[in-house]
């Protein structure tokens, strides 16, 4: 999808420009992130007008932004977004096609959705909170983004008629990789996932060929949890 450039580029002294390039190059560059598109569309896409009000001068940080209620309880429930440069490398490291049906599990804000929607066909974005599932259609809407569907949905249990998909992936972190969810990626699929526990999870790509599937933990990151996936058992012997 093509999406209009944004306005204030052509005004290099406007603070939110100033700040927006600073995320780019001080937080996204630095984190091995170097596909030329995907800076491209991280300077054009508006990441502060998918920024609550009361958070919107922290768009640019390099941290979580909380979306509903009290901060600590927010990331606590998963109700934030990613930080800027965990969002920009699992879409580099998915290479995102034009032709690719995306899945994302959490959509949050809507952010990585229009993120996916300007690199893919379509995108099908789950959010389990529906006041959270309204506020991303508000937001993509306002983007212009028309080829993302924000359906408000247990991505853990609820069934996903819409697969396979070409990439599927997940906005925020799970303990392990849910195996119901392999089962939804096409043949060459990808999925993308924030994978294990505190104090370090790996950033885990699964890609599918055949009946095989096909693993990599490129990078280690932190991240809050997806709610609904399961937890391993804590109880000892």
């Amino acid at each position: 999808m093509s999406l209009p450039l944004n306005t204030t580029a052509a005004h290099p002294e406007d603070p939110t420009t100033v700040a927006r390039y600073h995320m780019i190059e001080q937080q996204i560059r630095p984190w091995d992130v170097s596909d030329s598109e995907v800076l491209d569309l991280l300077a054009r896409l508006p990441r502060e007008e998918f920024v609550p009000a009361a958070y919107r001068g922290m768009a640019f940080m390099d941290m979580e932004i909380p979306l509903l209620g009290q901060a600590d309880e927010a990331l606590r429930q998963g109700h934030c977004m990613l930080a800027p440069r965990i969002e920009a490398r699992l879409l580099q490291d998915l290479q995102v096609q034009p032709t690719d049906r995306v899945l994302e599990i959490g959509t949050g804000s809507g952010y990585m959705a229009a993120l996916l929607a300007c690199r893919a066909e379509r995108v099908v974005s789950l959010e389990i909170h529906p006041v959270l599932a309204q506020t991303a259609r508000d937001n993509l809407s306002r983007a212009g983004i028309q080829n993302a569907d924000v359906r408000q949905a247990d991505g853990a249990r609820d069934p996903i008629p819409d697969g396979p998909f070409d990439v599927i992936v997940l906005s925020g972190s799970v303990a392990e990789v849910p195996q119901g969810l392999l089962a939804l990626l096409r043949e060459g699929g990808r999925l993308g996932a924030i994978v294990g526990q505190e104090p370090m999870m790996r950033a885990t790509f699964v890609r599918r060929t055949g009946n095989q599937f096909e693993t990599t933990q490129p990078w280690d990151t932190v991240a809050p949890r997806l709610q609904g996936f399961a937890e391993p058992s804590r109880f000892t012997f």
